[in-house]
């Protein structure tokens, strides 16, 4: 008679095969989600992780294998390269305006990197980038395996109006190995940059976010990506937007408002 023990060594690796084929990602597909685009004149899509459930919901799934420009979403990797550096101490390190006005207001003033990333700062990025310098940038941009890690552009531009591109499905990679602190990156950069992208926290959930913006003289695209911490699961978003109409009024409050009013069906936050 065979040991019994030998007989659990030999069965265990079957079993073990056998229920990690089990498990399969599933994926929702709600075209009913247009409705939100339509509202706002845009064409786009949206794409959900559900973490737990390993889950995909799509709106326009076409989209998510589609390269776009990161615009301002690039600083939340900009941040973590700025404190990697050392070329910004923490999120209090203040950059001083150099005076030139600009169209948002909001940027006319000195800023601190909380600030600058609360507002979306250009020039303060710029600058940041700028004291990096493009060998740094580079190395850690691949190193961070970022979008398609092109820098081309110039060292102040490659991510508004150079090269660099990123797809949805690249930006909620992104946003998993930020949050699983699998980046390559000192706990104490994530641990500033996961405090300064919470745009809401609330006793139910915890909100992270950042927007982005990039146009042209043919069309207008935006971001809103982050991830929502809730009940012990984390959900990861991506919602990126085009206009072909460069006067619509409503585009930059849109990517936010679709992203809440998608959030809000999905019983993901309350009003």
């Amino acid at each position: 008679m065979l040991n019994i023990r030998f007989l659990l060594v030999l069965i265990s690796p079957i079993f073990l095969s056998i229920s990690g084929c089990s498990h399969k990602q599933s994926t929702e597909v709600r075209n009913d989600f247009k409705k939100y685009y339509e509202q706002f004149n845009l064409e786009g899509s949206f794409v959900l992780y559900d973490q737990q459930k390993d889950k995909y919901i799509f709106y326009n799934q076409q989209q998510f294998k589609q390269p776009f420009s990161p615009a301002s979403t690039f600083k939340i990797c900009n941040t973590l390269i700025g404190l990697e550096t050392g070329i910004i101490k923490d999120e209090n390190f203040v950059i001083p305006w150099d005076s030139v006005v600009r169209q948002n207001p909001k940027w006319n003033g000195d800023h601190d990197l909380k600030n600058a990333f609360k507002n979306s700062t250009v020039w303060y990025y710029q600058e940041l980038a700028r004291r990096v310098g493009a060998e740094k940038m580079k190395y850690w941009i691949d190193k961070a395996n970022y979008g398609n890690k092109d820098t081309a552009g110039g060292i102040d531009k490659f991510w508004l109006s150079g090269s660099l591109r990123i797809t949805p499905e690249q930006q909620i990679d992104f946003l998993r190995k930020l949050h699983d602190n699998q980046l390559p990156f000192s706990q104490r950069s994530v641990d500033i940059l996961k405090k300064i992208m919470i745009v809401k926290d609330t006793s139910n959930y915890v909100l992270r976010g950042k927007t982005g913006w990039a146009g042209n003289d043919k069309e207008d695209m935006g971001w809103y990506v982050g991830y929502l911490e809730k009940e012990n699961n984390t959900y990861y978003f991506s919602n990126c937007v085009q206009s072909k109409d460069l006067d619509n009024k409503d585009f930059a409050r849109a990517r936010i408002e679709i992203t809440t009013s998608i959030l809000k069906e999905l019983n993901l936050i309350e009003e």
